[in-house]
């Protein structure tokens, strides 16, 4: 019987991190160069990618107002700065663009310490 539950609880944990709503917020502003160059460069790859999967990306102004359903773990100063959101709080961030092979490592790795992973998808 201990086996059975332990099984159950199993399935419990990763039904449940498999249904977390986990999102990357981009947080821009008009005139920002190195928004323009992630544009450039991995914006329209971006949704195709794994990781563009397991976080879809959502844009933000910096100006503009923050949504009532995330709670950033600090206040928001640079652009582009990109907050890994699990289940409406933040869990990491980039702040800059470091540049295209930089941005998938620091992304890849982001999403690794959140326990969100590939073959979840």
């Amino acid at each position: 019987m201990p086996l059975r539950i332990f099984v159950l609880f199993i399935t419990f944990i990763f039904a449940t991190s498999a249904n977390a709503e986990t999102y990357l917020v981009m947080v821009e502003e008009d005139g920002c160069v190195w928004c323009e160059r992630w544009d450039d460069e991995i914006s329209h790859i971006y949704p195709k990618t794994t990781e563009g999967k397991a976080a879809p990306l959502v844009r933000m102004n910096i100006h503009g107002a923050r949504p009532r359903n995330i709670e950033y773990e600090r206040n928001l100063h640079f652009t582009p700065t990109f907050v890994l959101v699990v289940d409406g709080k933040e869990v990491s961030r980039i702040e800059g663009y470091p540049g295209e092979d930089f941005f998938w490592g620091l992304l890849a790795r982001m999403l690794s310490d959140a326990g969100v992973t590939k073959a979840g998808l």
